[in-house]
């Protein structure tokens, strides 16, 4: 698994050097390493400053890579929906906020020239997905599928833009995605996307921090976060790192105490066993 760490400004190790606070954070990888490098290392340093916490970006080669490193303990902040199971939540992680934005849909989508115009002609063809964790892109989607007793091969990109690479290099006949990860894609590749299924809405992924983490230090991370989208300059990062990866509304982040996702705990109680 591949491992990404920031390069923070010199004027960070001073934050360091006053409170001896470093802490991992691993954001999903939503996108291809180094987009979501672009995405989020901005965001991690201006929070860094100041919160006076340290965070240092830690994430795999995929997805599901980057959600080992969390249920291997290894990490103490997360951006992510992967821990909504009723097995995970075991675990303790505690939602303390999550990004603003409008809710999201898990969709299965193809090209907008594909000939497919319905769920049943992909029976027996292959479909793409970010990767076996994402509950919005691969389990909701996928759930649909065997609901309807539509058999698929299922092939994995890593992440959302895998997923979709495949799909435009004619290698799938279509895709599970995130419709907010999917409406960005089309437009930084100028490809029009066709939706065959949609879910209802589900709020986007959430800022956790991990139960051993002083409530001190979560308390000026969460206070770094949500203060972001009010400072002048944390909305020039916000409008820089959202543009990188096409995200409208250049959004920030709000509180959250986790109810918000409930529609995620709803899923895990009546998902097929292989979903949960």
């Amino acid at each position: 698994m591949a491992l990404l760490a920031l390069g923070l400004p010199a004027f960070f190790n001073l934050a360091q050097a006053q409170t001896g606070r470093s802490y991992s954070f691993s954001p999903v990888n939503q996108y291809g390493i180094e987009l979501t490098a672009r995405y989020w290392n901005p965001i991690i340093e201006y929070v860094s400053y100041k919160s006076g916490v340290k965070l240092q970006m830690k994430i795999g080669r995929t997805s599901a890579d980057t959600t080992a490193y969390v249920l291997a303990n290894e990490v103490e902040f997360i951006f992510s929906n992967h821990m909504f199971s009723p097995e995970r939540e075991k675990l303790g992680w505690k939602v303390f906020g999550r990004r603003q934005t409008p809710p999201v849909r898990s969709q299965i989508v193809v090209l907008a020239d594909s000939p497919v115009q319905e769920l049943e002609q992909l029976a027996s063809q292959t479909v793409s997905f970010p990767g076996p964790e994402a509950p919005i892109a691969y389990k909701f989607a996928y759930a649909q599928l065997l609901t309807r007793n539509i058999k698929v091969v299922v092939v994995f990109g890593g992440n959302a833009d895998g997923a979709l690479a495949q799909l435009a290099a004619g290698k799938v006949a279509a895709s599970g995605i995130n419709s907010q990860l999917g409406e960005g894609w089309a437009k930084r590749e100028d490809r029009a996307l066709r939706v065959l299924w949609q879910s209802g809405p589900l709020h986007d992924l959430a800022l956790m921090a991990a139960r051993k983490v002083p409530d001190k230090d979560v308390q000026a991370v969460r206070r770094a976060f949500l203060e972001m989208a009010e400072d002048p300059e944390g909305q020039k990062v916000l409008a820089a790192a959202s543009a990188t990866v096409k995200l409208q509304g250049n959004p920030g982040f709000v509180a959250s105490d986790g109810s918000e996702y409930a529609a995620y705990r709803e899923f895990y109680k009546t998902a097929p066993t292989n979903l949960r």
